[in-house]
């Protein structure tokens, strides 16, 4: 008898842990990875293409040379990594956005940037303003993707590529692979 009493008990408690553990907000994590995509590839082009780094051990090679090879600085590890340090203070730029035909919901930046065009702003009648908490959890889930997937972002955005969204948004992590519009650039 006490057996059965204790085997309930275990699967009532482990109910109440897997329901306690909380489900990720699909919108709020597909739009804070899609913003990180945004914002480094905005940061990556404003650094001049010319600009390189050395890379390498720094060891000297049986002839007494050091082996050393030069890449561009824009998509270095070391670069990137700086990057990623402070890519969620952005995150307070970003607004929940819903598409007025799709009602769609996703963040969206409406901020503009500061060398962007002064004609440039969204329609704002879209946006919803929640104040500042809605950007302190799009922060929060920004940190969080950064933290889980910081070699898998700095391995995509080393190699000069495209659709850098959809490679690790969705084929990396699954924060957007349910979204109908996951191609979509921000």
């Amino acid at each position: 008898m006490a057996s059965w009493i204790i085997q309930m008990v275990v699967i009532v408690l482990s109910f109440f842990i897997s329901s306690g553990q909380g489900k990720r907000d699909k919108v709020l994590y597909c739009s804070a990875c899609k913003a990180i995509v945004d914002e480094l590839k905005y940061s990556i082009s404003q650094v001049d293409p010319k600009k390189m780094i050395n890379v390498g051990g720094f060891r000297l090679t049986p002839d007494g040379t050091m082996k050393d090879k030069k890449v561009p600085l824009a998509r270095s590890e070391t670069h990137l990594s700086e990057l990623l340090d402070g890519v969620c203070d952005s995150m307070s730029d970003y607004a929940l956005h819903v598409d007025p035909d799709t009602q769609l919901k996703q963040y969206k930046r409406f901020a503009p940037r500061s060398s962007g065009a002064t004609g440039d702003f969204p329609d704002f009648n879209q946006f919803q303003f929640d104040g500042p908490d809605a950007s302190n959890a799009l922060k929060f889930a920004c940190e969080t993707v950064v933290e889980e997937l910081e070699d898998d972002i700095i391995s995509v955005f080393s190699q000069d590529g495209e659709q850098e969204h959809h490679q690790l948004c969705n084929r990396v992590s699954d924060y957007c692979k349910d979204s109908s519009r996951t191609n979509e650039e921000l």
